[in-house]
């Protein structure tokens, strides 16, 4: 009969151990004694009663090696660290592997466990959790979810269930100053080395100058790797509104995959566009379930299950697409639930949906950078509060600089920035109308030269305006 002793255990709540006891080992109430004195049989005696009802690992020792990578850093002596469990056979000192998904083979450098601190060892047995010093030079070759075997005996079937890691939201990258250029292309290749679910490639706007294009597995992901550009490298970046990856069939019949709203086909040559939709799942205070749902109801969501888990709080299941979850949903789901909302997504599948390009004209030219791919019913409501918010942010010029949202050749809003006027009748009192009359056509006509050949610098606050225009539409 194991026997917790209160003096055995300092620091420890008693009703947890008992109740570890019950639900993670099986013992019954009657097999559990709780000391309060100094008698019982202590913590070693109930310890060797632990290791007697917890089953030891499975898997084939004599059968060829297989092991799951579940975590992985970079060291910049060893290379790509591997930490695995052993499912099948072993593994020793100076074996060389073989990884079977990525078909990647390395040397040994040395094997070991975590004590916590890492030890190492010679040899690695079934069952066993540890670590491989690889010597690879990237984590992209060495994934989480892979399976490790020897090169001279591999096994035949890896272990199941692996799945790539998939980007699932992107976004331009672009330095403050276009000197730091070489600097953030040699931070994001460092960052690649810890975090093989980064990608980027090179990409230019007219606007931002060079930059590169990222993919990052959500929002959270992104907002790290922000932090650390900044943090670690020292690089002052500024981040293009993230958008999703959307699948659209033309009317030759290829399938396009577009991440970046410049790279969207004529709408000629559309036949359909498929859009991400995730399962969402929100846990939220029962008073907070009425504003919740009206959250949802603007951000184009059905419900698909209601719960109450327990008397206070109820869980709520919803389909609803990316690209409504990743501008400021959570931050809304936060603000209407006081901060006790909670949130899960995870991918469903790709629907059909009626999605057009939202371009922004500055003078009569486009800005690529402001660009971006909305719903078709909700292109009004959000070009109306993206140039609204352009008007107060783009600086007056010596002429009118009208600021424009357009769908294909359609404007479905415009805002004008006023230009800066110069009283030239100041000087002018009494005398002849023809002589204010004559200023102010010469003034007329000095603006609209001006108008042909003058551009307009935007500032860098203005790209950021379209992460904030969604509360503002809604």
């Amino acid at each position: 009969m194991p026997v917790v002793n209160k003096v055995d255990l300092p620091n420890i709540d008693i009703d947890l151990v008992r109740e570890d006891l019950r639900t993670s080992l099986g013992f019954r109430d009657d097999e559990i004694l709780l000391a309060s004195g100094k008698t019982g049989l202590g913590v070693r005696e109930l310890l060797d009663a632990v290791v007697d009802r917890v089953r030891p690992p499975g898997g084939d020792a004599d059968a060829p090696l297989r092991a799951l990578i579940f975590d992985s850093h970079y060291d910049p002596y060893r290379g790509v660290v591997a930490h695995v469990r052993i499912v099948d056979g072993a593994v020793r000192v100076h074996d060389r592997i073989r990884l079977m998904q990525t078909d990647k083979t390395a040397d040994l450098l040395e094997i070991g466990v975590f004590t916590p601190e890492a030890e190492a060892r010679e040899e690695l047995l079934t069952g066993e959790v540890g670590y491989l010093a690889t010597g690879l030079k990237t984590v992209q070759d060495c994934r989480v979810g892979d399976t490790v075997t020897l090169a001279e005996r591999p096994s035949r079937e890896p272990l199941p269930g692996y799945r790539p890691a998939k980007p699932m939201v992107f976004a331009g990258l672009y330095p403050t100053s276009s000197d730091d250029y070489p600097a953030l292309r040699d931070a994001l290749e460092k960052l690649r080395l810890n975090d093989a679910a980064l990608v980027y490639e090179p990409e230019t706007s007219l606007a931002l100058g060079f930059g590169f294009r990222c993919g990052f597995l959500g929002l959270l992901h992104m907002e790290i790797v922000q932090e650390r550009l900044d943090r670690e490298y020292g690089v002052d970046i500024i981040a293009t509104s993230p958008s999703v990856e959307y699948r659209v069939r033309t009317t030759r019949g290829a399938e396009v995959v577009i991440d970046n709203p410049a790279m969207l086909p004529d709408p000629t040559m559309i036949m359909e566009i498929g859009e991400p939709w995730m399962k969402v799942t929100i846990i939220v205070p029962t008073q907070h379930v009425g504003a919740v749902m009206e959250l949802t109801q603007g951000k184009r969501a059905s419900l698909a299950e209601m719960t109450y888990l327990d008397p206070t709080r109820a869980m709520l299941r919803y389909d609803m697409p990316l690209s409504e979850v990743i501008v400021d949903f959570y931050d809304q789901l936060k603000s209407r639930s006081q901060g006790y909302a909670s949130l899960d997504y995870e991918f469903a599948s790709y629907r059909p949906a009626d999605a057009v390009r939202l371009d922004v004209l500055v003078a009569g030219q486009p800005v690529d950078a402001l660009s971006t791919i909305v719903h078709r019913d909700r292109a009004q409501l959000t070009g109306r509060a993206l140039v609204t918010k352009l008007r107060e942010l783009i600086p007056r010029q010596q002429f009118d600089v009208p600021i424009q949202a357009a769908v294909g050749g359609k404007v479905v809003s415009r805002e004008t920035v006023k230009a800066l006027r110069k009283n030239v009748i100041a000087k002018c009192y009494g005398g002849d109308i023809t002589r204010k009359r004559k200023l102010l056509e010469k003034q007329k006509a000095g603006k609209r030269r001006m108008k042909m050949v003058g551009q307009v610098e935007i500032p860098q606050e203005a790209f950021l305006a379209v992460l904030r225009t969604g509360e503002e539409s809604s």
